[in-house]
């Protein structure tokens, strides 16, 4: 059956609006309609596309027939935005994090179960194809049961990213910015998290914010895994570089994730899988590699993709506004066990 392009309205003309502008302009499925950011800029970005300039979101919303919106707007304006959304019937992803705060996830979630307005939360990870084979496999038993995990996100920052002062201050540094995507995949791959205890640190640039973490979790599920972060540091390995899914870096090919469990283990996004050659082997007994083969795939065409079903009804949110707050929930309960020097469950941040 053929459909009618969905129409949507970007809201958010800065780095990564700009991308998904591109994504929009090159999918038969969408029609980006109108473009909302009060600076000058913007309205030049909307003549490119053949889109209606606003410089408030609500005017747009009022004055354009909008079947979607994409919100990529600072974080502490994501919640009022979607709520603005929602109480017009209008469905949308929202670029992570759901929101700045708790308190204003919260309002988003509230505001999605109450209209019965679908929000995708813009986790594009869960999108790629890597991230979802390994989801399939640790779900479907192929590594046993699943005991620890290891992941890295190493990368170094140039001095001029720290140009923008909330980059040097307190929820502007790489947990919220960059693990916060981690913690999602592993959310997302081993199931909820119960405690996380972690150590931070700011000794390499001495800003107020964090440049180096390492975190211990533990999983509902019992497992456990281990966590080392941080943006000083010359490093292959994180998901952006290694996967050759991330918009803005080179694909140098690397793991970032390793998931062992009983029967065998498993190197993200590498995708090899280790295991005995026979049922009874152990320790002592040699290792067959197999390389689990993706189906090349990308994470952002396949998020938008998805989030086109989202808008007509016909899929579900692979990321809906509470589970985005969960993300949300972990992510603080890592800073705030980095802060009191104890295990923080993210339920307790949940209240």
């Amino acid at each position: 059956m053929i459909y009618s392009p969905q129409r949507i309205g970007l809201m958010g003309a800065g780095l990564i609006g700009r991308e998904h502008a591109v994504l929009l302009s090159k999918n038969p499925g969408t029609e980006l309609v109108a473009i909302a950011d009060p600076a000058d800029a913007a309205a030049v970005m909307a003549a490119e596309f053949g889109a209606q300039h606003y410089v408030d979101f609500r005017r747009m919303l009022d004055e354009e027939r909008l079947d979607g919106v994409i919100i990529a707007l600072p974080n502490a304006l994501h919640a009022d935005a979607a709520i603005a959304c929602l109480e017009r019937g209008i469905a949308c992803l929202v670029e992570k994090p759901i929101a700045d705060t708790l308190e204003a996830a919260l309002r988003v979630v509230e505001a999605a179960e109450r209209t019965g307005v679908p929000v995708l939360v813009g986790h594009q990870r869960r999108h790629s194809p890597d991230i979802a084979k390994a989801r399939r496999m640790v779900a479907g038993g192929e590594l046993g049961r699943l005991v620890a995990v290891n992941a890295m996100w190493m990368a170094d920052k140039p001095d001029a990213y720290f140009d923008a002062a909330w980059r040097r201050q307190s929820g502007g540094g790489p947990l919220l910015i960059n693990l916060i995507h981690d913690i999602d995949c592993l959310r997302f791959i081993c199931g909820n998290i119960e405690e996380v205890m972690a150590f931070t640190s700011n000794a390499v640039r001495g800003f107020e914010v964090e440049d180096t973490a390492s975190i211990s979790v533990r999983f509902t599920s019992g497992a456990l895994a281990t966590m080392v972060m941080s943006d000083a540091a010359v490093s292959p390995y994180n998901w952006d570089t290694a996967a050759g899914q991330a918009l803005y870096f080179p694909h140098q090919p690397e793991n970032a994730y390793f998931f062992s469990g009983t029967k065998a283990a498993l190197a993200v996004p590498g995708m090899d899988l280790w295991r005995h050659e026979t049922e009874d082997g152990h320790w002592q007994h040699p290792l067959v590699r197999r390389h689990i083969t993706l189906d090349g795939s990308r994470a952002y065409d396949n998020q938008l993709a998805h989030f086109i079903e989202v808008i007509a009804r016909r899929e579900k949110p692979l990321v809906s506004a509470r589970d985005g707050m969960t993300t949300l929930a972990s992510v603080l309960a890592i800073s705030r066990s980095a802060a009191e020097r104890r295990p923080v469950r993210p339920s307790e941040m949940l209240g």
